[in-house]
This record gives C-alpha cells, structure tokens and sequence, in this order.
C-alpha cells in the first residue's frame, strides 16, 4: 500500500512538471491559463481557512488580493519616482525590490489588513458577516481607484505598469531560457515559481488543519458558543484566521503583479471575490483536495468554454454575445454540480458519522 502511494505521489509530481512543456507546445496561452489556475489555488486555500476552516464567510478577499499587488506595484515599478521627487532622489534608479523581500511583505500587509477586518466584524455572523466583507472588498478597490488625487498614489484607473519581473539567483523569469536544450518560455517559468508557492502553501494548510489552532476553527465553525465554553479564544482565532487566510491572498497578488506587469481596479471586481468563494464552495468546504479542485476547474473552465461558445455564437447569426454565453454556460454547470453534489465536489469525509451503530 505504501508503495503504491509512494509510486502515484511520484507520478503525479511527475505529471506537473512535465504539463507545462507540453502545453507550450499548443501555445503560452494555455500555459497561462495554468499559471492564473494555480495563482486562483493559492487563494481558493487562503479563504478557505476563514470559510472553510473557521466558518466565516468573507465575500471581500479579493481585497487581499489587491492589496499584494499594489504592494509590487508601488515597489518595483517607476511610478513612485516619477510622481514624488523625494522618492526619485533616494532611489534615483528605482527600488527593484527582491522577491525574498517582496513576499515576506506581502505576507505581513495582507496579514495586518485581515486583522483590521477582522477587529470590527467579531461579533457578526452568517449573512451579516457576508455583507459587511463584501463592503470592506468594495471600499478598498474604489479607494485604489480614486488614489490618484489630490496626491498620485495609485495612479487611479489608469492602473501601474512597467512592473518588475521576478528574479531569482540573477534568473529574470521574463525572459526565455535554453535548460539541456529545451527552450522554456516566460509564462513556463513563472508556472514552475507558482507551483513552488502553492505546493509551500498546500504544506501549511495540512499543518494548520492538524493542529490545535486548527481544530480550534472547526470547533468554532460546529458551534462557536460550545468552544467559547471549552476555553477556545474566540476572539483572537477569528483575528488569526482572518490575518492567515489573507496573507495567502497577499502573496498570490504581488505574484499576479509581477507576472502581468501591470495592476489595475479593473482585475479586483467584487466578481472575483464571488469567483474565489464558488471555488471553495464548489470544491468542498474545508477539503484541501476538494479545493484545489474547484480553483482548477473555475480558473480553468471559462478560457475552455471559449472554444463552445464560438460556435453556439455562429449557430444562432451572431445575435448573442460569446462572453454572456460563457458566463450562462458556467452558471448552468455550477447549478448541475451543486444539485447533484451538494456538499461539494470533494467534500471532506465526516469523521464518525458513517460507523455503524452497537447493537
């Protein structure tokens, strides 16, 4: 048996590695799509700690989201120096900031803004709780969007581009590479840099469901006034989920900055955070397998149903609009899904509900 699991974890690490030489073969566009799948993982698990673990429906992390990449935007673009000329004599060459430097940071911003969330919203559940995120995600990305008076901050609308790309030991990963004579693309390296982080963050998800912080969550998530009752810190568990779950969402957006090479409003719509929340939903709330693949197949679907809705679009003369044809297309899917699968794609197994009774 442990031979058989050694053999499929080796054949299915195996397979990730090689999926995107493969996929560079039919286009970069379909290695991106991997990348963006697996930037979508990243945060599918982060909420899944608020939603998931702790039972706290948060409708407003994308706001994380934005925060991270506006972090590397600010910090590895020339926007700053171009808009503050004490900025420009300080880093008269811009600051190029380090990957090594870039996600520590953007763990602790995204961490220290969960945790600002979460200081008003304690005593909120459910549907009220739902509301008041959703309002927290709106306010951040209209604050992004209105940044750019009196003082340019932002640059508003207009987004921030000329973004650094990610270097590692004097690799710049916007760059083609030749490896044993295999010619790898830009969009292929950034998937072998995604992959890490999602496999570290996959790490952490395991370690915090085993542990003591993480079985406080779920007993809050059954019933919160039974684990008060228990001892349980209520108060700093629901601060500590909010502050870890966003630090995932933190690291994915200064990765998304610096794989597009531009931020902007625009990619941080309340449509997302709704997009985020399906995909742990869909998957298996609190499942980490069911998670991963929900993200995959939400991130995944519409760039596939592109190829469906192309030909409904000429079989009816161009009357409807391809984009609303894929959007009814995924809506009809997840309704199929969730009827048939209620509880999720992968759901979590329930411990000690299935074992026969004593006679």
């Amino acid at each position: 048996m442990k031979d058989n699991k050694a053999l499929k974890w080796f054949f299915g690490g195996l397979a990730l590695l090689v999926l995107p030489l493969v996929l560079q073969y039919f286009g970069n566009a379909w290695v991106r799509i991997a990348d963006l799948a697996l930037l979508y993982v990243m945060l599918a698990l982060g909420l899944n700690i608020v939603v998931g673990y702790a039972g706290l429906l948060d409708l407003g992390y994308v706001a994380f989201y934005a925060v991270g990449a506006y972090m590397f935007g600010l910090m590895a673009s020339p926007h700053l120096g171009e808009t503050f000329e004490w900025f420009n004599a300080m880093f008269p060459n811009g600051m190029h900031t380090s990957i090594w430097l870039v996600i520590p940071l953007g763990v602790l911003l995204a961490a220290c803004t969960g945790v600002l969330l979460g200081l008003p919203v304690l005593r909120l559940r459910g549907d009220y709780l739902a509301i008041v995120t959703l309002g927290f995600g709106e306010i951040i990305r209209i604050f992004i969007n209105n940044l750019d008076q009196p003082v340019n901050i932002t640059n508003g609308p207009k987004g921030i581009g000329q973004i650094d790309s990610v270097k590692i030991f004097g690799l710049d990963l916007a760059r083609r590479q030749e490896i044993f004579g295999f010619d790898i693309s830009s969009v292929t390296l950034y998937y072998y840099l995604f992959l890490t982080l999602v496999l570290i963050t996959i790490l952490i998800c395991y370690r915090l469901q085993d542990s003591r912080i993480g079985r406080a969550w779920m007993a809050i998530r059954e019933d919160e006034i039974a684990a008060k009752a228990m001892g349980i810190n209520v108060r700093n568990m629901k601060l500590l989920a909010f502050g870890m779950g966003a630090s995932f969402g933190g690291v994915a957006g200064s990765m998304f900055g610096a794989f597009q090479g531009f931020v902007s409003p625009e990619s941080f719509s309340l449509m997302e955070s709704i997009m985020i929340v399906a995909m742990v939903v869909l998957g298996g709330l609190g499942h980490i397998p069911g998670v991963i693949l929900g993200a995959v197949l939400l991130s995944a679907l519409p760039e596939v149903l592109r190829y469906v809705a192309g030909p409904l679009q000429e079989m009816t003369g161009g009357r409807l609009d391809a984009s609303i044809l894929r959007q009814l297309l995924i809506a009809l899917a997840m309704i199929v899904i969730m009827l048939l699968r209620p509880r999720g794609l992968w759901p979590t197994p329930e411990h000690g509900k299935n074992l026969p009774r004593p006679s």
